[in-house]
C-alpha cells in the first residue's frame, strides 16, 4: 500500500477523533439522542462537533483524489507528499478549531482543500 492510501485511512478516522473529543467527559451525555446533545453544547465541545462534521465533508474529495491520481498514474512521490500534507493540514485544522483560532483554522482548511485539489490534478 502506498503512503497516500494509508493517509486515506487516517483521514477517514480523523472525524472520530473530533467526535470523541466532543463527547468525552461531557456531563450527562445522552447516547439515545447524541446529535441533539452535541448541538446543545458550547465551547470546545461544540467546536469539536463542528470539526467532526467538516472533516466528514472534506474526506470524499480527498479519497477520490487519491484514487483518481493513482488510476492516472500520477507520480507516486507527488501523491504521497500531497496526501501527507492533507492529513497534517486536517490535524492542524482540528487543533486550531478546538483552540478557537479561527484564522489559523481557515488557513489549515485552505491548505487541506488545496492539497486535495492538487492531488486530483497531479496526473493531468
Amino acid at each position: 500500500m502506498t503512503t497516500a492510501y494509508w493517509c486515506v485511512l487516517v483521514a477517514g478516522l480523523l472525524p472520530y477523533v473530533a467526535t470523541l473529543t466532543a463527547k468525552m467527559g461531557g456531563e450527562r451525555f445522552d447516547n439515545r439522542n447524541p446529535r441533539q446533545w452535541l448541538g446543545s453544547q458550547a465551547g470546545y465541545r461544540l467546536r469539536a462537533n463542528s470539526a467532526q462534521l467538516n472533516s466528514f465533508e472534506a474526506f470524499p474529495l480527498f479519497a477520490a483524489a487519491v484514487i483518481i491520481a493513482h488510476q492516472l498514474q500520477a507520480p507516486q512521490a507527488r501523491i504521497d507528499v500531497l496526501a501527507v500534507t492533507f492529513v497534517v493540514a486536517r490535524l492542524l485544522y482540528l487543533a486550531f478549531y478546538l483552540a478557537d483560532q479561527s484564522l489559523l483554522r481557515s488557513l489549515a482548511w485552505f491548505a487541506g482543500i488545496g492539497s486535495a485539489v492538487a492531488i486530483f490534478v497531479a496526473g493531468a
